[in-house]
């Protein structure tokens, strides 16, 4: 580049005027963001100051610094380093405020895909099939989270090793974020101790997965997986009638006992015009680690009886490992890879509908 044609500080700046801060809604250099500014010939580096390094759109801010700088036509290797602002200059950038106010977060997150994950039973897994799923989006690169809305039940956090209290930020609470990416909210990340038991009425509940949803702030999202607790009560008819939902999955077992409770998951679904995208039979046989011949512990499947009647495609069978439980047991489920959970996930994205539902309350 010729030295007449180099980039300045000065040019660098004033592109940094055009980019936002998603949640303030003000550029980055009237928020006082904006550090040091360093050009050199071959690079320019960029020290922002944010609200809070736990800002999970810190990532997406990141990005736009260094589009907004790569426009320039300067050098292709851009720096952006982040640190913190002082409680002083935070209560500058964002006015003081006691709490964020009640969805305030809803404004600046951008969820495109919002899945729950349900059952009319209870110990089918739907958990896991959750867990896995979310990891195998993340895999491929999908921006993927978790809200956990099994109150009184929880156990994703334990899955994924996530512990801690999370972080607030001027418009909401931060999820916790796993080791491969994966934003996580739960109940049980809120809690003095992870056994603590939550022994909450139907609205608390109700109140607390509204509250996961408008309260924390998810930002830039591809994939919503919603993990229901059993049954056709308050929790998941909260969801359903309160998130824009994209589809259900539901899940099974192959007793035919769980058939027959998963199908009033299905009618409840069907009542709220909530499509349902198809089942994943979890537990459905366990591979002899000597011979590699499938048994079907719990006996022949009963998922015809389920899927046929109602019309509802087989998205796949996941087994019975005690691998999945170990890793589960020990917060990595993300290290898990399974052959057929790749289709399944094929068949989950190209199923989800465009459209979501409307919420009624």
């Amino acid at each position: 580049m010729k030295k007449q044609d180099m980039v300045t500080e000065q040019q660098v700046r004033e592109a940094l005027t055009q980019v936002q801060d998603p949640e303030l809604k003000r550029d980055l250099v009237s928020l006082g963001m904006v550090r040091e500014i360093s050009v050199e010939p071959e690079s320019i580096r960029v020290t922002l100051a944010l609200t809070t390094l736990a800002c999970p759109l810190k990532d997406e801010i990141t990005s736009d610094v260094r589009n907004a700088i790569l426009a320039l036509g300067g050098p292709s290797d851009v720096q952006v380093a982040l640190t913190e602002m002082s409680r002083a200059e935070r209560d500058r950038a964002v006015g003081k405020q006691s709490a964020p106010k009640e969805g305030s977060a809803l404004s600046v997150n951008r969820v495109e895909h919002i899945l729950a994950i349900m059952s009319g039973k209870g110990g089918v897994g739907k958990s896991l099939v959750t867990g896995l799923v979310a990891a195998e989006m993340r895999r491929r690169g999908l921006r993927t989270g978790i809200l956990d809305a099994d109150i009184t039940g929880p156990s994703i956090p334990r899955m994924f090793g996530l512990s801690g209290q999370p972080q607030g930020t001027p418009f909401g609470i931060a999820p916790a974020l796993s080791k491969s990416g994966i934003k996580v909210m739960s109940i049980n990340l809120l809690l003095p101790q992870e056994d603590e038991a939550v022994i909450w009425r139907g609205p608390l509940i109700a109140s607390a997965i509204k509250q996961f949803w408008g309260d924390v702030v998810w930002g830039a999202l591809d994939y919503l997986l919603v993990d229901l607790p059993p049954g056709t009560a308050d929790a998941p008819l909260t969801v359903m009638q309160s998130l824009p939902l994209n589809g259900v999955v539901l899940v099974t077992s192959p007793q035919e006992l769980a058939g027959m409770v998963v199908r009033k998951a299905a009618r409840m679904a069907a009542q709220l015009d909530v499509p349902v995208l198809g089942i994943v039979e979890n537990m459905s046989y366990a591979v002899c680690p000597h011979c590699g011949q499938k048994h079907e512990v719990f006996g022949a499947s009963h998922i015809e009886g389920v899927t046929g009647p109602l019309g509802i495609p087989l998205l796949g069978r996941i087994p019975l490992d005690p691998g999945i439980s170990d890793l589960s047991d020990h917060g990595r489920i993300e290290e898990y890879v399974l052959d057929g959970l790749a289709g399944i996930v094929d068949q989950l994205v190209a199923r989800t509908p465009a459209e979501a539902t409307t919420p009624r309350f």
